[in-house]
């Protein structure tokens, strides 16, 4: 294959995607049917509207449209005062009726931007083309019994609400596809519209790549790309394409505009189909429903009912909280640790702490939940609260206990429930604070460890750290290690 730094020098890459957003409605796209098909039994999500049976007139779901127009103001996109739904006639065996009700040329969404940031490339905006809502196929599920390979159809995903957003051809590499989706799947949650989980399908994306010879105006051979379920796909899926256009070109070939489709156990594309055009689906206005009429005061209602974004929350939490830049996006991640970070702040009821609350969110309060195995594990399924937070940080800040205490407190409120200040008093953990109880520990560590005392006189100051590490075993970790510290220097100088 070319090497990276030899196609970066001869060819511009191009990506557009399509991103599918599955939305987080009761009920399907056109009927009253269930939406949520994940771990049911293949086609127990069924109605006569999803089968298409003769007779069935679809119903249009308000919740779905107000989530697409939500998610399009968060990404500042133009909302049009009309919108119509279309149907897009479909060869394929995944939608029983033969074709699927979308939007065409009249979508919900239009234009907005995302902006990425990537080490290469620095910060660069990148433009939509458009955001509409459609219903979602039925999965095909492909079987080898050994003798033949055969296909069975799952009907529970379809009709499903699905948001389709589309970029304009902005993206300049891998890195920078993988950005724009992660800000994406971040916002959709923020805004409450989708669980946006790649391992479920509720958000998936399609890429769009070409190459073109560096200041050349036309755009190469589009190949699209699909089946990418993880955010390392999608890289990976890029980059094999890149290259595998590089070489066809730099051969003196031609780049076939084709569909095709990433094997994840080799990291390759394979051809599927070629590509068709807008006119190879034959869309018509949907006759069975109405065009619609958005009220701007609607929008408007919509826009109110937004949340404070990530980027916003993050640039407010250095700002008012004196957070790193690091710090802050790592709370903002998603929104319930930004709304637990800061319901623990207001409990403790001192800002000049917010810093402090931080630490054990981003560290050890962190790393419990990372004990649960789960991606999109929160505080909230540990059985811990803001509230045990904020009474740790109170203890420490107040000298009720040590830091090394806290440590074993947080421990035992993870195990039990119970809120740090009652395991401090049943657990008798509070800091040693009589310097004569601290003075008798003292002089009863240094009889008992001459090595470290010869240590320390022989002028290695790390034998202090071994003493004090023996003070705090002694006394539980319930003394102050700088004054213990202090404590055995004064007495081994003395």
């Amino acid at each position: 294959m070319t090497t990276d730094t030899a196609i970066a020098e001869k060819y511009e890459v191009v990506i557009g995607l399509e991103v599918h957003c599955q939305l987080r409605t009761r009920s399907k796209m056109f009927s009253d049917c269930p939406r949520d098909y994940f771990d049911r039994e293949p086609n127990t999500l069924i109605d006569p509207v999803t089968l298409g049976l003769p007779g069935t007139l679809p119903v249009i779901n308000e919740q779905a449209v107000a989530y697409t127009i939500l998610a399009g103001l968060a990404l500042g996109c133009e909302i049009p005062e009309y919108a119509k739904f279309d149907r897009k006639n479909y060869p394929y065996p995944d939608l029983p009726k033969g074709y699927q009700i979308t939007q065409y040329d009249q979508p919900f969404c239009l234009e907005g931007s995302v902006e990425v940031d990537t080490r290469d490339r620095g910060k660069r905006t990148i433009g939509l083309e458009r955001i509409h809502l459609e219903e979602d196929t039925g999965r095909l599920l492909h079987r080898d019994d050994g003798s033949e390979d055969y296909s069975l159809i799952d009907f529970n995903r379809a009709g499903v609400p699905l948001m389709e957003l589309v970029s304009k051809p902005d993206l300049r590499s891998s890195d920078e596809a993988v950005a724009f989706l992660r800000y994406l799947r971040q916002v959709f949650r923020y805004a409450g519209v989708s669980d946006a989980d790649l391992e479920k399908g509720s958000f998936r994306c399609d890429a769009n790549v070409s190459l073109r010879l560096h200041g050349a105006e036309e755009f190469g051979a589009k190949v699209e790309v699909k089946n990418m379920n993880s955010f390392r796909s999608v890289q990976r899926a890029i980059e094999f394409e890149i290259e595998r256009q590089a070489e066809i070109l730099d051969a003196g070939g031609t780049v076939d505009q084709e569909t095709r489709g990433f094997i994840d156990a080799t990291g390759e594309t394979a051809s599927q189909r070629s590509k068709e055009e807008a006119h190879d689906y034959r869309y018509f206005p949907e006759p069975d429903l109405p065009p619609l009429h958005i009220e701007p005061a609607m929008v408007d209602e919509l826009r109110a009912a937004l949340p404070e974004l990530p980027r916003a929350r993050a640039a407010r939490f250095v700002l008012e909280h004196g957070l790193t830049e690091d710090e802050s996006h790592t709370l903002t991640e998603s929104r319930q640790r930004a709304e637990d970070y800061e319901a623990a702040v207001t409990l403790v009821g001192d800002t000049s702490k917010a810093r402090a609350v931080a630490h054990w969110f981003i560290g050890d309060v962190a790393g419990r939940i990372n004990e649960l195995g789960r991606a999109d594990a929160e505080l909230v399924d540990t059985g811990i609260s803001p509230e045990h937070v904020a009474q740790l940080v109170q203890l420490v800040e107040a000298k009720t206990i040590t830091a090394s205490t806290a440590k074993d407190v947080l421990g035992f409120a993870f195990e039990s429930g119970d809120l740090p200040e009652a395991i401090v008093e049943a657990r008798g953990l509070r800091q040693v604070t009589d310097s004569g109880a601290i003075e008798a520990v003292v002089t009863q560590v240094i009889e008992a460890n001459p090595k470290a005392v010869d240590d320390y006189r022989g002028g290695k100051e790390s034998a202090v750290k071994f003493l004090v590490g023996q003070v705090m075993r002694e006394t539980r970790g319930r003394t102050d290690p700088n004054s213990a510290a202090e404590m055995i220097k004064a007495a081994l100088d003395a």
